[in-house]
């Protein structure tokens, strides 16, 4: 485990970028507006090939360029991006590029954290394009809920396990969630070091979820804060990639349950995991 440390005050935005296009320059024009304190933000680079995240930094005195010799992933590309933060930077957010802030954004999330002193991590509410509420603030799947969710979320979106899953019907107020999403988080640094960050086995989707599960084992909350909104407007980077994203979304799903029911007594149910899991991908590839 990384050593504890003293952080400042100061405030961070890490974003991994992956030939992001367009949408870089909207969530950078945005987040000028989202708070008043000065921000630097650094451009997690996974191997970018529209050059766009390398003009961008040239462009912008706030913006640094920090390749990470490779696609790491969305966790391991932010964990390469916060390492290389100073001490100063005791606040880091971790962001896709393909969001809009809405104007006092990150202020709102900085002045929930005041509130939540033992808060690790806090989430905004996310809107979709079509001003739908995206159900980010989450509790953390089990394997009852898991499996009804995976084999009936997609012919019965409203059954049990999914609403309950998604929190579909819960209240929207700032509150402890299970887990928040990592379309865009505000961490303390010192709740980020006592976990490691994300863990770098989980390429894309569940490094999110992980990592609010290992930060509550910590003792610390995951905070949703309805009062911050941004809006997501959909990435540039992963169009046309929906069948890697969904073999990617379903092992990744199978290495959360199976981390968590570890050893030979839990084999069976991993080995059932594992095939089902891959028959859905199998039938929503087709």
């Amino acid at each position: 485990m990384t050593d504890a440390r003293t952080y400042g005050d100061e405030v961070a935005v890490v974003t991994v970028t992956y030939s992001p296009g367009e949408t870089l320059e909207r969530f950078l024009d945005t987040l000028d507006k989202a708070t008043e304190r000065p921000i630097r933000v650094i451009l997690a680079d996974n191997g970018s090939t529209d050059g766009v995240p390398a003009r961008t930094a040239a462009e912008r005195a706030n913006v640094d360029l920090v390749p990470t010799g490779g696609n790491l992933g969305y966790g391991g590309g932010a964990n390469r991006g916060v390492a290389g933060l100073g001490t100063e930077y005791g606040w880091v957010v971790v962001a896709n590029p393909d969001l809009e802030w809405q104007a006092g954004s990150l202020d709102e999330l900085l002045a929930a954290a005041k509130r939540w002193p033992r808060g690790g991590s806090f989430g905004p509410l996310i809107k979709e394009t079509n001003g739908e509420v995206y159900p980010s603030a989450r509790l953390l799947p089990s394997i009852g809920r898991g499996a009804g969710h995976a084999l009936l979320g997609k012919v019965w979106p409203s059954n049990p396990w999914s609403r309950a899953y998604r929190q579909s019907e819960a209240t929207i107020t700032e509150r402890p969630a299970g887990w928040l999403s990592g379309s865009c988080l505000l961490l303390r640094r010192e709740a980020f070091d006592s976990v490691d960050g994300f863990d770098p086995r989980y390429f894309m989707y569940f490094e999110d979820v992980d990592l609010g599960d290992r930060l509550g084992r910590k003792g610390w909350l995951n905070v949703y804060v309805p009062s911050a909104e941004i809006m997501h407007i959909g990435g540039h980077s992963t169009s046309g990639a929906a069948k890697r994203m969904l073999t990617e979304h379903h092992r990744s799903a199978y290495r959360y349950l199976a981390d968590r029911y570890p050893g030979p007594a839990w084999a069976p149910l991993r080995i059932a995991l594992r095939a089902a899991l891959a028959a859905r991908a199998r039938l929503e590839t087709r």
